[in-house]
C-alpha cells in the first residue's frame, strides 16, 4: 500500500508531471514527491528524503509511472535533473523514448531559464553541458533523432521551438557527415540559442496574431544581432556558436537579414540552422495560423530555390524521408 504524508493539496497551486524513470536510486530529493489519486495532489515523499529502490518498486508496484512536483519546486527538480541526465542517458534499463521525453522537456525548463536570463554564465553553462549530453547521446545511438521526432512539441513557445531546432541542425549535421563531438557541440550550442535576442523584444509583437507593421518587422530583424551581443557579453561560448545566432535569417541570394549575405558568405552552420528554423516554424501550430505538414512544408521550401543551401535542402529532405515515408 502507497503511505502518503498529507492530505491533498488543495487550491490553485500548479504541478508538473514527471516521469518516475528519471529519479535516480539512493539519491536525496530537495524537492516535494506527490502523487494523483482520485484526481487530488497527496504528498507522497517530502523534501530531503532519500529516494530508496523500495521506494521505487513500491511505486511500480502500484502501477505509478508518474509523480508530481509543485511548481514552486520546479527549481529544485530541474537542478536535480540536470545533475543526474547523463546516469538517465547511459541507465540501459530506460526506454529510448523515456530518455528523449526528459531530455526533452529537461530542455524546455532549461531554455526557459536561459531567455529569463539570457547573458547569466551560470545559465550559459548549463546550455552548454545539455549540448553535450545530447551529441554525445546521438553519437551512441543512431535512433536519437527519430526518439526525440516522436516527443517533440508541436504547439509552438519560444522554448520548444530552440530545442526543436536544435535537434533537426544537430541531425542534419550528422546526416551530412559532420560527426566529430566538438563540431557538433559548437553547432548545437548556437542552433539552441539562434533566437536568445528575442528576449529583448516585446511579447506583444512576438506573439501577435496579425500582420506586423513596418516598425514591428524592422524590430524583430535586429534579433539575431542582439542575440550576437548577449553573447559577446558571457565570453564563453565558441567562437563557431555565433554564426547559427547571427546567420540564421541570412539566404543564399542575399535577401536575408541582419547583414544580407549571399551564399559563400555564410557559414554552414548558419546555413544548417536556417532550413532547421524555417521547417520546425512551418510545421508548428503558431497562434496566427494552422502548422503545416512536413513534406508540403518541405516542398514550399524547395520552391525557394535561391534562400537556402540546395546540397543541404536535398539533405534535409532525404533524413526526414527516412524518419518517416518519402515526401
Amino acid at each position: 500500500m502507497l503511505t502518503t504524508t498529507a492530505g491533498a493539496v488543495k487550491g490553485a497551486e500548479e504541478f508538473i508531471s514527471i516521469s518516475l524513470q528519471s529519479l535516480r536510486v539512493d539519491t536525496m530529493l530537495d524537492f516535494d514527491l506527490y502523487i494523483r489519486i482520485e484526481g487530488d495532489y497527496v504528498l507522497y515523499r517530502a523534501t530531503n528524503m532519500p529516494f530508496s529502490e523500495k521506494t521505487r518498486q513500491l511505486l511500480l508496484e502500484h502501477k505509478v509511472e508518474n509523480l508530481y512536483v509543485s511548481s514552486k519546486n520546479r527549481d529544485g527538480y530541474q537542478k536535480y535533473i540536470e545533475t543526474h541526465i547523463q546516469d538517465i542517458i547511459d541507465d540501459d534499463t530506460i526506454g529510448e523514448t523515456a530518455k528523449a521525453t526528459i531530455l526533452y522537456e529537461t530542455a524546455k525548463l532549461m531554455i526557459r531559464d536561459i531567455f529569463i536570463k539570457p547573458a547569466e554564465i551560470k545559465n550559459m553553462e548549463r546550455g552548454m553541458a545539455l549540448v553535450e549530453t545530447s551529441v554525445l547521446h546521438s553519437l551512441k545511438n543512431r535512433n536519437a533523432f527519430h526518439n526525440m521526432l516522436r516527443v517533440m512539441a508541436f504547439d509552438y513557445t519560444t522554448y520548444t521551438h530552440s530545442v526543436n531546432v536544435c535537434t533537426f541542425a544537430l541531425a542534419l549535421a550528422q546526416f551530412t557527415g559532420i560527426d566529430k563531438p566538438d563540431d557538433l557541440r559548437r553547432l548545437g550550442v548556437g542552433a539552441l540559442l539562434h533566437d536568445v535576442g528575442k528576449t529583448r523584444i516585446p511579447e506583444s509583437i512576438l506573439l501577435k496574431k496579425g500582420a506586423l507593421t513596418p516598425d514591428e518587422r524592422k524590430l524583430v530583424e535586429k534579433h539575431p544581432q542582439w542575440g550576437f551581443e548577449i553573447i559577446l557579453e558571457t565570453d564563453l561560448i565558441p567562437h563557431e556558436s555565433h554564426y547559427p545566432i547571427l546567420q540564421h535569417h541570412e539566404r543564399e541570394c542575399g535577401s536575408g537579414y541582419p547583414h544580407g549575405l549571399k551564399a559563400g558568405e555564410i557559414h554552414p552552420y548558419g546555413k544548417i540552422v536556417a532550413i532547421a528554423d524555417v521547417f520546425d516554424a512551418m510545421t508548428t501550430k503558431r497562434v496566427y495560423r494552422h502548422a503545416v505538414d512536413s513534406f508540403p512544408a518541405l516542398k514550399e521550401m524547395h520552391e525557394e530555390s535561391d534562400a537556402f543551401d540546395k546540397d543541404l535542402l536535398n539533405q534535409f529532405t532525404r533524413m526526414m524521408g527516412a524518419q518517416g515515408g518519402n515526401p
